[in-house]
Order: C-alpha cells, then structure tokens, then sequence
C-alpha cells in the first residue's frame, strides 16, 4: 500500500464514524491534485499539497473535544502536532513534513500566502465549502475575487459556481 493510501486510511480512522469530513477531506484533495498537475507544480510541491489537503481539518476532532467549537483558528493551533505525528510515522522527510504542517496551521489565513501550495490548498478548500456550506452567489463572487488566484482555481470556480 502507497503511504498515501495509508493516510487517507488513517485519516479515515481518525474521522471514524463521521462520513462527512472524510469526505470533505478527500474532495479537497482531488480539487488540490488536479490544480497543482494543471498549474505545473513540480512532484515534490505536488506530494507536499496532496498531503497538505488529506490532513488539513486533522484538528477539528480534538478541537471540538477541546474548545467545544472547530473555529479556525482552533483548527489550525490542534492539527499541527496531529499531522506531524502522522506524516512522520508514515515515514515522510522531515522536509515535507514542516511544510504540511506549515499548512495545516496556516489553512484558514489569507494573508501571507508564500506559495503556490499554500494558495492551491485555500482554493481546493474554498471549492469544497461552497458546496457544503451552501454559499450564497454574493459570497461566492466575493471568496472568488479575494480568495482565487491560480488560473486554475478560477476557472473551477466559475464553472462549479458561477452563472457568467
């Protein structure tokens, strides 16, 4: 078995009995994959933003059994040290490791983006959410004009979402 379906099977596990976000989680991973090969992300920026996607709500668990809540920020302050237990006992590099943690504890900040993995990811996510959160046309237009940068990105965004 890859290493990468060893995580999404732990991730399963770790999401056990809450069929929705693995789904989520693996949504966001197909729309990462397919913007970063269509962007031209090099294969180590790819794998870095793959698994970045399949770990990125890994701290919503422990921060509603925590906080009561999965806010953003509590996500992001929880699931770093969970995606790092996880990535290095699957055996990633130290290297890839930091970086997806990096994510992870970054997911849900807009500002600072510092590079196309991190943009790619936000895109993927925000792709998702739409959906999910049932999204207004107004909040749509709005994510897609601060949030899309990548060509890619956008052009899912519109075909996904918007009527033009």
């Amino acid at each position: 078995m890859s290493k990468q379906a060893e995580l999404i099977l732990a991730m399963t596990e770790h999401e056990r009995q809450v069929p929705g976000r693995v789904g989520h989680f693996l949504k966001v991973h197909g729309h990462a994959k397919a913007i970063g090969e269509a962007e031209g992300l090099s294969e180590k920026a790819l794998l870095t933003l793959e698994l970045a996607a399949l770990v990125h709500d890994i701290g919503i668990k422990p921060s509603l059994e925590k906080y009561g809540n999965s806010g953003g920020k509590n996500q992001e302050r929880e699931g770093g040290p969970l995606a790092r237990a996880l990535l290095e006992k699957l055996g990633f590099s130290e290297e890839i490791v930091s970086r997806v943690v990096f994510l992870v504890e970054h997911h849900h900040s807009y500002e600072g983006v510092d590079g196309p993995d991190y943009q790619i990811l936000l895109e993927a996510d925000f792709l998702v959410n739409m959906l999910e959160e049932g999204m207004s046309q107004s909040a749509i237009r709005s994510a897609y004009g601060q949030v899309f940068k990548t060509k890619t990105g956008k052009k899912f965004c519109q075909l996904m979402y918007l009527d033009e």
